[in-house]
């Protein structure tokens, strides 16, 4: 027999009463969640202040060694290297006024020049500097005018050995060791070690020293029958160095040496 539903009959709704116990599961499942997260943290945090109680004397430990040694550095840097920087400068500027009247008074340059390494007037020359304070921003220089004074007066053994010693961020002033090391090695027959040096001191890349020491190199290249090697460094100053003294005749050269 057929059926049929009568006018404002309205069936039930299954589909949304479904969905509604289904959100009440997410809102449990949430609830459940959330409570098993703030657990985890409960425990974590418990674990974290328990370690912290068992160790406590371990870090305290530690903190006080850190506190120790940032002190102990401040105290022995204001009472210890202040002041023996402070007396190396005072004995290292008379040495360089040696070392400078030596530069211009030819006659007495080597006397000059032993006073400033030895020292005078109850100073202290490069040399007791270099020694005596190590580690400090004088002694490193007085290994410089050390090795300068040496190269100077031709005692290239001492000279390499001081300049060896010195370190500088200065570019100039550590292009101009490295030059002087060049000339070390040169005036020792060295010249596989002297054009290294040479190159070296020319790679600061500046105006001043740059061309010089790539000529320096070029020529004891050169003059070592070193054709190629010298050609590319004739040809360097040409290209990056033009308006150089170094560069004045160097197109000779580098027909010289093809």
């Amino acid at each position: 027999m057929a059926t049929y539903n009568k006018r404002g009959y309205k069936a039930p709704k299954p589909k949304e009463e479904k969905l509604d116990n289904e959100f009440e599961e997410v809102l449990e499942d949430g609830e459940s969640t959330t409570e098993e997260v703030f657990n985890t943290l409960d425990e974590t945090a418990n674990k974290t202040e328990e370690w912290v109680a068992k160790n406590q004397k371990a870090i305290l430990g530690v903190i006080a060694v850190i506190a120790i040694a940032t002190l102990g550095y401040f105290f022995y840097n204001k009472f210890m290297v202040e002041p023996k920087e402070e007396k190396a400068l005072s004995d290292i500027y008379l040495a360089q006024t040696y070392f400078n009247d030596a530069l211009t008074n030819e006659a007495a340059q080597d006397s000059l020049l032993n006073l400033g390494l030895n020292g005078a007037e109850g100073k202290l020359g490069f040399v007791g500097v270099a020694d005596e304070y190590s580690g400090t921003k004088a002694g490193n220089l007085a290994n410089y005018y050390a090795g300068m004074s040496y190269l100077k007066l031709g005692d290239f053994k001492n000279a390499e050995l001081y300049l060896l010693k010195f370190k500088s961020e200065d570019a100039i002033l550590n292009a101009m060791a490295q030059g002087a090391l060049g000339d070390v090695y040169s005036e020792l027959n060295k010249v596989d070690d002297a054009i290294a040096a040479y190159k070296k001191a020319a790679s600061n890349d500046n105006d001043y020293t740059a061309p010089r020491f790539l000529y320096k190199a070029a020529q004891l290249a050169f003059l070592n029958d070193k054709k190629e090697e010298a050609n590319a460094l004739f040809t360097q100053i040409k290209d990056k160095y033009e308006t150089s003294r170094e560069a004045m005749n160097v197109d000779a050269f580098i027909e010289m040496t093809k």
